[in-house]
Parts: structure tokens; sequence; C-alpha cells
């Protein structure tokens, strides 16, 4: 219980004759326009004269009308925009425990963008493919995993060898087909203008690791300013490529190892400019200055082309609007749930196609 007096506010008298002036009118939580008699309060608290220390963040962040305090001490961490008008910010220690914001969870569940009634078709992403040649089972099991996780179009470009069973792995795939039997640098320019017309772009399922692919990879990737998921044997081709435009790469360690030249996945990520989803049995996903780890899974999804219905699923949520950091890490949450899921039928014998499977069932209970 507090032991000093309270007394009801009382405009720019209320602060006569003190020193010190600590500001906790409002916190995080408030939205749109700063109202009265906050309002007035901040004002009245900007022209005090006195010294302010704000609590949190200083009241009205974010608004139009905000306090300027002198110093700002903020509970467990630098809150995102506090670079500027806050003073001097020491972070304080709350005793919120460390797996509570590191590991994925539940919670994150609360950034999953859900449709609007109004939406329509196309409303809730538009993702373009590149992949296949080689391989038509890894590009079509991306597809299907993004539109599991709620993308509403989804079109695959894939080479002419691979254009027949990717086509055909389901009624709702859409498909272009590309010349030859593997991508090379004859497809990239028409690429490079078709993926204008999509919200995000994931290239590298199928493709295979000729030197042509390679090149090909290279060149779009250098040159794609859509958000961009990098997976599989497009990853070799993301090698020393700073991006600007978002980017999540979906590497295994053996993977990992070849692009980060030694550095951690936090340096690698800084020196590209993009985040690094690190898969394993505990996912490591980082933009080089935030990194959470996500625990979801069964050591049951070994098995091939899981690694693709995690890319499908980032990519997914990418052009769902999210951004790279939170797609990679509730994607990897999402599809690791999923395996647990389908574990509970398929025991050791699930596929990755019984995780696509079970991706709107985890929608379904985390947004209940």
């Amino acid at each position: 219980m507090l032991e000093c007096p309270i007394e009801e506010y009382a405009g720019p008298s209320s602060l006569e004759g003190y020193d010190v002036v600590v500001d906790c009118a409002l916190g995080t939580g408030a939205s749109g326009d700063v109202r009265e008699p906050y309002l007035g309060f901040i004002d009245d608290v900007n022209r005090s004269g006195a010294f302010v220390v704000s609590a949190d963040v200083p009241s009205g962040f974010g608004t139009a009308t905000a306090v300027k305090p002198d110093v700002t001490v903020t509970f467990h961490d630098i809150k995102v925009g506090m670079d500027e008008g806050c003073g001097k910010i020491v972070v304080a220690d709350i005793g919120i425990p460390e797996d509570a914001w590191r590991k994925v969870g539940p919670g994150d569940m609360i950034r999953y963008p859900v449709p609007k009634p109004s939406s329509h078709k196309g409303n809730n992403g538009r993702l373009m493919i590149i992949g296949g040649g080689p391989y038509f089972g890894a590009p079509a099991m991306s597809a299907m995993s993004a539109l599991r996780i709620g993308t509403d179009i989804v079109r695959v470009f894939t080479p002419e060898s691979s254009y027949r069973e990717v086509a055909a792995a389901s009624p709702v795939l859409m498909a272009t087909r590309l010349p030859g039997d593997h991508l090379d640098d004859k497809s990239v320019d028409m690429l490079l203008e078709e993926s204008l017309g999509y919200d995000a772009v994931l290239i590298g399922p199928g493709l295979g690791a000729s030197e042509e692919t390679v090149e090909a990879a290279t060149r779009f990737i250098r040159g794609c300013s859509r958000p961009t998921v990098v997976d599989a044997d497009a990853i070799a081709a993301a090698k020393g490529l700073e991006r600007k435009a978002p980017t999540v790469l979906t590497p295994h360690a053996r993977e990992f190892a070849r692009i980060s030249e030694g550095r951690s996945p936090e340096e690698t990520a800084s020196a590209m400019n993009a985040v690094i989803l690190l898969k394993g049995k505990d996912d490591v996903v980082t933009d080089g200055s935030r990194t959470r780890v996500n625990s979801s899974g069964t050591p049951a999804m070994t098995g091939a082309g899981t690694g693709d219905v995690l890319a499908g699923a980032t990519a997914g949520l990418l052009a769902k609007g999210m951004g790279a950091f939170d797609a990679a890490c509730l994607a990897a949450y999402i599809c690791g749930k999923a395996g647990e899921e389908a574990f509970e039928t398929r025991s050791f014998g699930l596929i990755a196609t019984d995780v696509i499977d079970s991706i709107p069932t985890v929608l379904r209970n985390g947004l209940r």
C-alpha cells in the first residue's frame, strides 16, 4: 500500500514546487491521438522545467504529443522507436524469465495476420515461388504449405522438366512453365519483372545446384526488390550478398557453414542484412540484433521435405505482410506444432505432407 499522499492532478499548479516529475500516465497500450486529461498533463510536464523521469515509455510515446523526459527507465528491454525523444535510456530488469522472451511460443500467434471480414482474393498475400527442375516435390510442398498457412495466391515458376508434375500436384496450385530442364539466365529478366506483381518471393526449393542455376539465382536475388525467402539450393547463391529488401535465409547446419565463413548466426545476419532461420533441434532465428529460439517440433520431422514446408510457411507469412523476423519465428513455431500434431496419429512414420495437413489445426487452436 502506498504510504505517500495521493492527490488528483489539477493542472500546472500541481507541479509547482517539485524538482522531479515521474511520468507514468500512459504506457505502451495507448493508441490513437492523446486526449484530455492526458493531453494537458503532457503539455504541463514539458513546460514545467522540472527534471522528468518516464516509466517504461514517455506518456504519448509514438504520437504527435509526448512527454520529453530527461531519463526513461524502460522495463526489460528498449522498445521499438525509442532511439529519439526519450532522453537517457536506462533498462530495468523486472524479472521476466529468459524463456518468456527468448523462446517462440503460443503468444506469438497474436502476430498472425488474421484476414479482415471485408478482404477478398489477393488481399491476404500473393506469393511467387521459383523452384524445381531436377526435383518437383520440393516446390509443390512449399506452395501447399504457403496455401495452408493462409496465403491467398501462390504461383510456382518451374522449368519444363518439372512443370507437369508441379501443376498436377494439386488442383489449387498454379504453375508457370520456364524453358529448359533447369533455371538459367534466360529466365531471370522475366522472373524479375513478374516478381513485381507479388507480395513476396520464395526461391530455391528443388532448383538443383548446377553452376548455371546458381548464377541465375544469384542474379535474381541481387535484383529482386520484393521480400524474399532463400531456401535450399539457392542459399549458396546468396553467399556474400547484402540484401536491401526484407530477406530470410533458411539453412540447415551444413548450408549455414558454407555461407557463414565461421561467423555466428548473428554476425552472418548482420553482414547480409537478412534474417537467418537456422534449422535444427532448436531453430535459431536472428536478424543480428534480435535472436529467438523455437523448440516446437518432434524428432520425427527429420524426413525429406520438412524444410520445404518451413520455407513455404515463412514465405507465405511474408506475403501476408509480416516482417521478416516475425515471419521466420512464427513459421518455425507453427510448423513445429504441426509436426507435433501429426505425430499424434502418424508417430515416427509422419512425412512432410502430414505437417502441411496439420497447419490449419495449429492455426485454429492458436487463434481461438
